[in-house]
């Protein structure tokens, strides 16, 4: 896989050794077990997959580039280049501006742009009005545009199921840039509906023997499908998805879909009214997801996982620990003010929390660590310093981690 020039300043020794190790000693992949690192009086169960993925990389990279290679003009980001704070802060710090907030609130009118701008596309990708709207500008979005390219895969998937006439049924989050982008290249190509859950995939197939009406339907998915969707158009469906989306969810919502379109039309015509478009996560959220189960083997008092509060992929990392463990999701190390106190966020509700007694009055204390797609490397090491700053007589650095550097490649 491509290295990418990714600022050192994301970079954290700790982090590095320990992934250099797993990757030696596991070059498959196919070990989800927790990496151990013992400071003493607290341990750490370092997850198999967490960090920067290769699309974040890569849309650090570009987006550094584009500062580089435009000296003296004007360099804007459609919306968050990646949701974490620390890195939009780094390119806000640098003269980078945005044009929308995360859910394309404008910040900076269109009008106000010139050929000269500099407009960098987030990973996630640009609703195809928008890019439409630069180029006519003279704007050229391609020159630093930052989209994933397994998001870009997903936009392949549907234009293909679009063009068989099959309608599209996006598990996202419909205010979520990424499937705002999904969207809008799905009812290019045919009729496009977001359901954010299977709660609300069983709301839509209500729909798909005609009990309900379509004024019910327009009522109940506003916002969510594309202009001139019939439920009629129910009757040819395919799944995909926003890519950060929880895995199992995904799949129950297709395996969902294909068993009501089963009991309607039978076994010898599912092909006529399912698309079996199989899973379109990318590569990054499966591991980090395989990765949290392999955590939750073990014996932790607590986990902690470190990403932005805005960052979907983060929250299933989080949703997924909460099944067994006293979780804080939190987005840096300053969020733990001491020993006893840390402000974390409830993702479900949106709400910011401080917590007191969060570490327990024990030793060894034994910590799950963990991150979003997302998050610096040195982000997490800061959390560890932190952390055992609160310790007499923690292990030095070289000591927690010196079994990593003595192995061989299997």
């Amino acid at each position: 896989m491509k290295a990418f020039n990714v600022p050192e300043f994301y970079r954290s020794p700790i982090i590095s050794k320990i992934k250099q190790y797993r990757k030696v000693q596991d070059p498959r992949k196919k070990d989800n077990t927790p990496t151990l690192l013992d400071f003493g009086p607290v341990q750490y169960y370092i997850a198999r997959h967490f960090g920067f993925c290769y699309g974040v990389e890569n849309a650090i990279e570009i987006s550094f580039r584009a500062l580089e290679e435009n000296p003296g003009k004007r360099v804007f980001l459609l919306s968050q280049m990646i949701h974490n704070p620390d890195v939009n802060r780094d390119l806000e710090e640098r003269g980078v501006k945005f044009l929308q907030d995360t859910e394309g609130k404008q910040l900076i009118a269109f009008e106000t742009l010139t050929p000269d701008d500099v407009v960098i596309i987030p990973a996630f990708g640009a609703p195809l009005d928008i890019i439409e709207t630069l180029e006519k500008k003279n704007i050229r979005t391609e020159t630093y545009n930052t989209t994933c390219p397994f998001v870009e895969r997903v936009w392949k998937k549907s234009e293909s199921i679009g063009k068989d006439d099959y309608s599209i049924v996006i598990h996202g989050k419909n205010t979520h840039e990424e499937t705002r982008s999904t969207f809008s290249r799905s009812a290019k190509h045919s009729r496009a509906v977001v359901v954010r859950d299977l709660q609300e995939a069983r709301k839509l197939a209500t729909y798909l023997s005609g009990k309900k009406t379509q004024e019910e339907f327009e009522k109940e998915f506003a916002g969510k499908f594309s202009e001139g969707f019939q439920i009629k158009d129910l009757t040819r469906i395919g799944v995909i998805n926003q890519t950060t989306m929880l895995a199992t969810e995904t799949q129950e919502i297709a395996d969902f879909f294909k068993q009501e379109m089963l009991a309607l039309y039978g076994e010898a015509d599912i092909k006529q009214h399912f698309a079996d478009t199989r899973d379109t996560l990318c590569y990054a959220t499966n591991e980090n997801q395989d990765a949290t189960y392999g955590l939750l083997e073990t014996d932790a008092d607590l986990a902690i996982v470190v990403g932005g509060y805005n960052s979907s992929n983060t929250s299933h990392l989080v949703e997924l620990c909460e099944r067994k463990f006293k979780t804080y999701f939190i987005s840096s190390a300053t969020e733990i003010v001491d020993s006893k106190t840390i402000h974390h966020f409830d993702y479900p509700h949106k709400k910011h929390l401080t917590s007191t007694g969060f570490l327990p009055e024990k030793e060894p204390i034994k910590i799950i660590l963990t991150s979003g797609a997302s998050c610096p490397d040195s982000v997490i090491e800061g959390v560890i310093h932190r952390i055992n700053s609160f310790f007499a007589n923690t292990r030095s650095v070289e000591d927690a981690t010196h079994h990593l550097t003595h192995y061989h490649a299997t």
